[in-house]
């Protein structure tokens, strides 16, 4: 246990570095970068480069590289973003975008996929259930790496409120903050508001330091994790197609469960993309001004670090129908709020009410939904975690894709909507994971945080 923990907290603290970088600069990219919409575009071109990477990459690299190597290569792709951002223009940001998601998803199916190996060679030796010992894992990396948040954002606070260039926001701007923003006037308004370039840069030097420091802690600290020994030597010798990885991926959607689950993925995209992209822009920035995004945005990733933690060591007793019933009402509050309130800077503690309530649904849907797919495609962990990049990358595609060309109440009935079909789709998994094992008493079901035994599928 002592071993495998350790690994599990070092990449966890790789991707608390990375993460610190990446995350400050995805909550800024839509007011700092605001000009004809660069900020959210390059976020756009980011996951679709995101998308193509699912499909082929994940697969290729962790059989031949390792889960070790593939997550310090991936790496290095986040921090050419970083560099990027020195010289923010089309020719900069949109190239680097694309480098960094086509690391994303090899970095994050290699994350996935060591702790789900991890956690189940302790479960074997110990004992002990190894949807049990999973869940914690997630729990205990997501506790760590969802505090980037709280770094990042506090970096770019501190940093940005040094800024002589504090504008006063009149009342008639303020008019145009909120769900039925003035698309045109609250850039003009944020554009204003924009820090001088040595801020920046001192900000970006931090940030770039940052990842570096991630790419050394994974190289000399993470053991290379060992499964099935003489299957790895095997796939050394037979390097996969790039078409036979491809197709490995699509062929995971014939699993019907898997299919079922694109809405609730998807949503998580939706849901994040929403947060960083327009609350942070159209009634953080928009009312308060830029200094407050970092501060606005560390509430979330408290409040979201803290109940990964919890919510992965009570989905063993609660089970995850529990937990998911909670984020659907949070987050369907939230929206409804959203739509009815107006932004305005003498409601201060009303900015750090909504990320917070939206930290506590995110914790659920991250830690849950990771969990879900570890547990459910125990024997396809590479390909069913290349499907969860894929569909929650084509869900922030989506989000920031439109996000300069709707008005935020648009914005949130879609939310709203995605949603509503997810938990449909949801339970419907629920109800075929029910009837493939009827013999499981309920208690059971709950002591294995609501999933049922692997050896049912596939």
């Amino acid at each position: 246990m002592e071993r495998n923990l350790k690994n599990v907290l070092v990449i966890a603290f790789g991707f608390l570095f990375l993460f610190t970088a990446y995350g400050g600069l995805q909550s800024l990219q839509s007011s700092l970068n605001s000009e004809e919409g660069l900020g959210v575009a390059s976020l756009s071109v980011l996951y679709a480069a995101l998308i193509l990477s699912s499909m082929f990459l994940p697969p290729i690299l962790i059989k031949k590289l390792g889960c070790k190597w593939t997550i310090a290569i991936s790496m290095c792709c986040y921090i050419a973003f970083s560099l990027g951002n020195f010289y923010a223009s089309w020719y900069t940001l949109i190239p680097t975008s694309v480098i960094l998601g086509l690391g994303g998803a090899p970095l994050w199916s290699a994350k996935c996929t060591y702790l789900t190996i991890a956690g189940t060679s302790y479960a074997e030796k110990a004992g002990k259930n190894a949807k049990d010992i999973i869940n914690q894992y997630f729990g205990v990396f997501f506790l760590v790496f969802q505090s980037s948040g709280i770094w990042g954002n506090l970096i770019s606070s501190l940093i940005l409120s040094q800024s002589s260039s504090k504008v006063e926001i009149s009342e008639e701007d303020l008019a145009c903050c909120g769900a039925y923003n003035c698309l045109t006037d609250s850039t003009n308004t944020t554009e204003s508001a924009r820090p001088s370039n040595s801020l920046i840069y001192t900000l970006l030097g931090v940030y770039t330091a940052s990842g570096v420091l991630a790419v050394l802690l994974i190289i000399i600290f993470l053991d290379q994790i060992k499964s099935d020994q003489a299957e790895t030597e095997k796939e050394k010798l037979e390097t996969p197609s790039f078409w036979s990885t491809f197709l490995a991926t699509f062929q995971h959607l014939k699993d019907k469960r898997q299919c079922l689950l694109i809405p609730l993925t998807m949503y998580s995209g939706f849901e994040q993309g929403f947060l960083s992209g327009d609350y942070t822009q159209a009634y953080v920035t928009c009312a308060l001004g830029i200094q407050y995004v970092g501060y606005v945005m560390i509430c979330f990733a408290a409040v979201n670090s803290l109940c990964s933690l919890l919510f992965g060591k009570i989905s063993q007793f609660t089970g995850r129908k529990l937990l998911f019933a909670l984020a659907t009402v949070t987050n369907t509050a939230c929206i409804i709020a959203l739509l009815l309130w107006k932004p305005h800077p003498k409601q201060l503690a009303v900015f750090f009410v909504f990320p917070a309530l939206w930290g506590l649904s995110d914790a659920v849907w991250q830690t849950q939904t990771n969990g879900l797919y570890g547990i459910l495609f125990e024997k396809h962990k590479e390909a069913a975690f290349a499907n969860y990049r894929l569909w929650e990358s084509l869900g922030f595609v989506i989000a920031f894709g439109y996000s300069t060309k709707l008005q935020v109440y648009i914005k949130l009935y879609i939310l709203l909507s995605v949603l509503v079909l997810s938990m449909v789709t949801y339970g419907a998994v629920e109800c075929i994971e029910a009837k493939s094992s009827p013999g499981t008493p309920t208690a059971t079901k709950k002591e294995n945080g609501g999933a049922h035994t692997q050896e049912t599928h596939m």
